[in-house]
């Protein structure tokens, strides 16, 4: 397994990110496809079988079609059938998965997938026009406008979503649990997601915010603890990381991010694929997360960040990255991780150039926890499992998609029950929810809010952080 120094890779991004952004690695396949022709001959009679089809198209169908727009939609039909991330990016998707991975592009803030012909929202992203229209995971967009969704793809209905700032569009939405169907419009914005938040949740506790992982999200995290300190004015007694709705992102901000609390070059994250440049390992050194040349993002952080005690909060919309990070603290004993149960995106994406202006994002590998574990159609399983919900007793988790759920999905071959019709993992604890009267809680509290009083799993967290300080301070017995 070859352990790659960042600057062979930095050209090429990498991105984990859940639910249709995929995981970019610069690798090579020519010599392997190659190798792979000459041992497979075509299939002949497939082969002809295609000729045929196009021949009988061309001659036949209703109106005349463009050999382009033929060989085009066979390309994509034919990606498209191997595993719910790999797909052909034309010119327009090309461009789009750029812009999406520098933290700015036009467009409602939404993280999608397509499922039975529908567009399914894995999660709204925060500071953005949907989000802030209260649209939640698990939503079916079924209407875009007045256009009906099934019988577009995927790339053709993010495209109908997406224009020019300013300019409304009506989203017709349908919610499990909902008797008929949720309209709402929306007024597009260039989004400019914000990676990383942070704010003292109370006096000697610190909390960070990651909403997706991007070029600058380990030194913005870097500047995000050291201000936390500086505030506090005294060493943290603790800290949260939300991954939340966190859908993933650059593959590097992973590695930064739990570097930033793991002992220098220990494991973070290993990957196995077919080809030999699909083997890598991924540590905790800055020659995997460092984008400038001699700028060490972690050297004035206070020397106690690394033994801070630490919860990393979770739940169905934290994939691929959040999943990585989250699956790398829990391993290495730094961190217990609390919420509900992980998207479970294991694969990696590589990004193909087939000219100039197209590509294709192909499945080329699965990635592991430093002890070997797949999260491919299983997910992280919290330490401690605590549900959604508000503390005036409302929940707030809408039907949670996984990767699971998704058809053609990977297998885990860690566990090959992952995906099945089985038992939920089971976490080391769990607490549940308990309703408390809505005139206990301040009218003016906004669940949404940066570390809210009312957000009940993050309160929870606390509660863990604050235990563990009792005892840590708790005197030996005689």
């Amino acid at each position: 397994m070859s352990n790659k120094p960042y600057s062979r890779w930095q050209k090429i991004s990498l991105l984990a990110a859940g639910a249709g952004l995929g995981a970019v690695l610069s690798l090579s396949f020519n010599a392997t496809a190659d190798k792979e022709t000459s041992s497979n001959p075509l299939p002949i009679d497939e082969l002809r079988a295609f000729s045929t089809v196009f021949g009988l198209i061309k001659q036949s169908y209703v109106e005349p079609v463009e050999d382009k727009k033929l060989i085009t939609e066979a390309i994509k039909g034919m990606v498209s059938g191997l595993d719910p991330h790999s797909s052909y990016l034309d010119e327009e998707a090309f461009k789009d998965l750029k812009v999406n991975t520098q933290g700015e592009f036009g467009g409602l803030g939404l993280e999608v997938n397509m499922e039975d012909g529908l567009v399914r929202i894995v999660s709204p992203i925060e500071d953005t026009p949907a989000y802030r229209a209260g649209i939640k995971a698990g939503d079916y967009i079924v209407k875009i406008d007045e256009l009906q969704v099934q019988g577009l793809s995927l790339n053709e209905a993010v495209s109908k979503m997406r224009g020019k700032a300013g300019t409304s569009v009506t989203l017709t939405l349908m919610r499990k649990g909902e008797g008929k169907p949720i309209v709402v419009t929306l007024k597009r914005a260039i989004i400019k997601t914000q990676s990383v938040k942070f704010k003292l949740a109370e006096p000697g506790y610190g909390y960070i915010r990651i909403t997706q992982f991007q070029e600058h999200t380990t030194e913005n995290l870097a500047q995000a603890i050291e201000a936390l300190y500086k505030e506090n004015k005294a060493p943290l007694k603790g800290m949260v990381l939300d991954l939340r709705n966190d859908p993933g992102g650059l593959l590097d901000g992973a590695v930064g991010v739990s570097a930033a609390f793991l002992p220098k070059d220990v494991l973070v994250v290993y990957t196995e694929g077919r080809t030999a440049d699909a083997k890598m390992k991924f540590t905790a050194s800055s020659q995997f997360y460092q984008r400038e040349s001699g700028k060490e993002y972690f050297k004035n952080l206070p020397k106690d960040v690394k033994n801070v005690p630490l919860v990393v909060l979770v739940n169905g919309g934290s994939a691929s990255a959040s999943e990585i990070v989250a699956g790398a603290l829990q391993d290495h004993k730094r961190a217990l991780v609390v919420g509900t149960q992980t998207f479970g995106k294991g694969s990696v994406q590589t990004i193909l150039p087939i000219d100039a202006k197209s590509a294709l994002k192909l499945t080329t590998a699965r990635y592991y926890t430093p002890n070997g574990r797949s999260i491919q159609a299983k997910g992280i399983t919290p330490d401690i499992a605590v549900e959604e919900a508000t503390l005036n007793g409302k929940e707030e988790s809408g039907f949670r998609l996984r990767e699971a759920d998704l058809g053609r999905h990977l297998d885990n071959p860690t566990d090959k029950d992952a995906g099945k019709v089985v038992a939920t993992p089971q976490p080391k604890a769990t607490i549940k929810p308990t309703a408390k009267p809505a005139s206990s809680v301040d009218s003016e509290e906004n669940p949404r809010e940066l570390a809210s009083k009312s957000d009940y799993q993050l309160q929870q967290a606390l509660n863990v952080l604050k235990v563990q300080q009792l005892l840590l301070n708790k005197p030996a017995s005689k």
